[in-house]
């Protein structure tokens, strides 16, 4: 299955698959993309244990080289190219983010309007946030919504109620290992 959310200037690509690792899948499907613009490139791909995200403010090929994208091995990913709205053009602020411990992945196209106020309700509940961007909030308000009781597809959806802004996202996790999230 391969999802595509083309949302603004930012690109979207997800894939799941049963035998085959999507990687190198992902990043010709980016490449697709090259024509709008962007400043940075990611992918996070669900391996045997756990997340592995590489990502990279310039150009698919040049983060590719220097980070081997298409190296990553995993049946269910998902990349992003990013046209900075929130923090500008970093590795840091390049999409993927993740959530405290490493189990939920987010890229994100748009505008969280409501991100500040969120990221201030999380921060003083003791969440560290890596990135300037908007987007990081949604993988610490996902993994707080699990650390309150709700299983991963509850705590997404009450995330996703509790965020304001015109959005399009996709979360990956370890938690649902099989599958991608996706809100529009």
């Amino acid at each position: 299955m391969l999802v595509n959310i083309d949302y603004r200037m930012c690109g979207i690509v997800g894939i799941v698959s049963s035998n085959r690792n999507v990687g190198p899948l992902l990043v010709e499907c980016l490449k697709k993309l090259e024509y709008r613009g962007y400043d940075s490139v990611g992918v996070a791909i669900i391996g045997s244990k756990e997340i592995l995200v590489r990502k990279g403010a310039g150009k698919i090929d040049f983060v590719d080289e220097a980070k081997c994208l298409r190296c990553l091995e995993g049946n269910v990913g998902i990349g992003h190219t990013r046209w900075a709205t929130h923090g500008s053009p970093t590795d840091e602020n390049a999409h993927p983010h993740l959530d405290c411990s490493g189990k939920i992945a987010v890229v994100h196209n748009g505008i969280i309007e409501n991100y500040l106020e969120l990221r201030k309700l999380l921060s003083d509940r003791g969440h560290v946030f890596q990135s300037a961007t908007d987007t990081e909030v949604v993988a610490h308000l996902i993994e707080e919504n699990i650390k309150n009781g709700s299983d991963f597809f509850e705590a997404f959806r009450k995330t996703v109620r509790s965020l304001s802004g015109s959005y399009a996202l996709a979360v990956v996790s370890t938690y649902a290992p099989g599958k991608i999230f996706v809100a529009r």
